[in-house]
């Protein structure tokens, strides 16, 4: 029997989707979200219907019957820790999505929109896979410097992962014997210590650690956000979007697209110019910081996500980094693959863990 998988990523300013024949890619696509598009929605909860929406129009336009689908893959999100794996959609899962108990991530629209598109199909199954609340930190890594707070675990797991299997198998190798460094740069940045198989380090790119992207701040002056906080010219709600959605290139030049941004750097925008570069550098020093995790024994220094399309980022960081480790790019992402592969082994009988 042939399994037909519809794989659905939400992501802070696209949702991708793909649709897979088995192993097989039938199509995929990318639906941008310009800043102007998403600006009525004040939280990501909000942009439910406007993305599920977007995307049972690009099936119709492709003449897809949504009937031949027996399973939909969404992208995990902010839900409580867990374990590496696949997990069907259930009524705590769902709750969980919807109340985003580790922060707002658009991640968490993927399991709800897979969700609300497989109750629809007689027999098709939702599943989420590899989400963001990944954890595998070592001890030491979730010690903050104050009591009240401590490290967490989030970031691209799924592209982590699979990139980091996809450079393993390119050279003959497993993932889990290897160490690497692999940095995700799209919408948000995270940096990671892959030690082999576990991400023992990563920076937290959704509240506000490691570098800024193309729309979150990175990190920022603790003292500085509080005064702000207390300054009474800003709701909670204000300084949240400055650390995630107004942050970043957005907020220094007017822009989140890393394309545009570059562009203008180049045709003498002083400040579209050291904007990027900030960017790129501050990606460069947070590797830097995650090859002290492995003790200076880097294999490889992996660079994905839709920014390793940029060369200007790409070579910029490069020639920072790469007396630690050999650089290697896998421009965009393997998620949509992931995303399918994991529900076709459910689909072929492996087992899938419960969300309780």
């Amino acid at each position: 029997m042939q399994y037909r998988i519809l794989s659905i990523n939400p992501g802070s300013t696209s949702t991708k989707i793909a649709l897979y024949q088995d192993e097989n890619s039938v199509f995929s696509c990318n639906i941008e979200h310009s800043a102007n598009e998403l600006k009525p929605f004040k939280k990501i909860p909000d942009q439910f219907e406007f993305r599920k929406t977007l995307i049972l129009e690009e099936l119709k336009q492709r003449k897809i019957d949504i009937f031949s689908l027996h399973a939909i893959v969404g992208r995990g999100g902010m839900i409580k820790p867990v374990e590496s794996g696949v997990y069907e959609m259930n009524n705590r899962l769902h709750e969980d999505l919807i109340a985003g108990i580790q922060g707002e991530h658009a991640s968490s629209l993927g399991g709800l929109i897979a969700e609300a598109l497989a109750t629809t199909i007689p027999g098709a199954r939702a599943f989420i896979a590899d989400p963001v609340v990944v954890d595998e930190l070592q001890d030491v890594a979730r010690i903050a410097g104050h009591a009240l707070f401590h490290r967490k675990s989030l970031f691209h797991a799924l592209n982590h992962k699979s990139v980091g299997r996809l450079y393993a198998k390119s050279i003959g190798k497993e993932y889990n014997e290897l160490r690497l460094i692999i940095a995700h740069l799209g919408g948000g940045v995270s940096v990671g210590a892959h030690k082999y198989g576990r991400v023992i380090d990563v920076n937290d790119g959704i509240n506000g650690t490691g570098p800024f992207s193309s729309n979150r701040a990175g990190q920022l002056a603790a003292a500085d956000v509080a005064k702000i906080c207390y300054s009474r010219e800003y709701t909670l709600e204000d300084v949240l979007s400055m650390i995630n959605g107004k942050g970043g290139l957005m907020s220094l030049v007017g822009s989140s697209d890393v394309r545009e941004v570059e562009k203008q750097g180049r045709e003498g925008d002083k400040m579209a110019q050291i904007a990027i570069d900030a960017l790129a550098y501050n990606v460069a020093k947070e590797i830097g910081a995650m090859s002290t995790v492995l003790e200076g024994r880097v294999d490889a220094i992996l660079l994905t996500g839709g920014i390793a399309y940029n060369s200007y980022i790409i070579d910029y960081i490069s020639q920072m980094v790469s007396f630690l480790a050999p650089v290697h790019v896998f421009p965009g992402e393997e998620e949509m693959s992931a995303l399918a592969m994991n529900g076709l082994a459910v689909l072929r009988g492996e087992p899938c863990k419960v969300y309780e």
